[in-house]
């Protein structure tokens, strides 16, 4: 069943409101592999979105080449360097939540690209020997990566980095609400070798900033069978909010002696779809879960003896499924 979604670009800068801090730790883009594959490294594919960068060989090489590398080849007093980003080539400066790594772009004797600076200021000042350098830029879990040219003399460079954010939320068709603690996201790109996963267990609300492009979106609603996807255009400049509509419902268990009784202790439950798999099981006397819409078959065995029900699961709030021991 195709996903509803509503989809409500807000056309204000990224970078207006608070800034999602960065670390080392998982909060952070990742950095792409400095191992080049000719060293036994793997491709870079665009592990943080459309924009990964891959070196191209001639950054790679080993002897001194070129009429840039000619000129400073007798310079190695570090200089001046300042980096900057903006989203756009007329907009204004991104203000905070940059992580600025520099790579040297030759290989040492392990074919590592060796990283030789970093900063997590917003405008990043470095001093580095002339040469050419791979800088890498990280903006939550959007990154791009550029050629650095450090020539003697004051060095400043900006890049145009094209990134948006995006908050995802989720609700039950119909408008019902879904418990925030049932709701997670996990956003997916596309490279070369297929795809690529770019952020997992995002909670509803939480700004993600991405590359700008097409991603692929899977809400779960629960641990169960209740997971849509969807594909989601990611502007330039913009946040884009977007809600997705769940088919499926919260449904809890009770085995009774009569009807609206006591929920009887001990319980062992199975949930099996038509096809029969099982897809739900637990012990006690009031489990709970959330499914998606179809019919299902429950049994709840006491001891030696099993008792079953068939239940149908449509969109909307919590339900009880009761199944009678006195029907048996």
């Amino acid at each position: 069943m195709r996903p509803t979604l509503l989809i409500v670009p807000v056309l204000a800068a990224l970078f207006a409101g608070p800034a999602i801090a960065q670390s080392d730790g998982d909060t952070a883009a990742p950095v792409p592999p400095p191992r080049p594959p000719e060293f036994g490294g793997e491709p870079l594919t665009g592990e943080g979105g459309p924009d990964a960068y891959q070196p191209p060989l001639s950054e790679l090489g080993t002897e001194e080449t070129g009429p840039f590398s000619q000129a400073i080849a007798n310079i190695t007093e570090p200089q001046p360097v300042t980096l900057s980003a903006r989203i756009s080539d007329d907009g204004p400066l991104i203000p905070d939540g940059l992580v600025w790594r520099v790579f040297d772009s030759r290989v040492d004797a392990s074919g590592e690209l060796a990283m030789v600076a970093k900063s997590e200021e917003a405008t990043a000042s470095f001093t580095l020997p002339p040469g050419e350098y791979v800088l890498h830029l990280a903006y939550g879990r959007a990154q791009a990566s550029d050629t650095l040219f450090v020539e003697p003399g004051p060095n400043n460079h900006t890049m145009t980095f094209e990134v948006g954010g995006l908050q995802l939320d989720a609700m039950i068709s119909g408008d019902v609400d879904i418990p925030d603690a049932l709701l997670r996201f996990d956003i997916y790109s596309t490279g070369p070798n297929g795809r690529v996963e770019v952020a997992q267990n995002v909670a509803p609300g939480e700004l993600v900033r991405l590359n700008a492009g097409i991603y692929t979106i899977e809400s779960h609603f629960g641990g169960v069978n209740a997971v849509i996807r969807t594909e989601i255009r990611v502007e330039p400049g913009q946040i884009t909010e977007a809600t997705l509509y769940h088919h499926a419902a919260q449904v809890s268990l009770k085995l009774v002696s009569e009807e609206g009784g006591e929920a009887i202790a001990d319980v062992e439950w199975t949930i099996k779809s038509q096809d029969g798999d099982t897809i739900f099981t637990d012990i006690g006397a009031f489990p709970a879960t959330v499914l998606a819409e179809g019919d299902y078959l429950a049994f709840a065995k006491l001891g030696d003896n099993v008792y079953n029900r068939e239940f149908e699961v449509t969109p909307g709030g919590p339900r009880e499924v009761e199944i009678l021991t006195s029907v048996y």
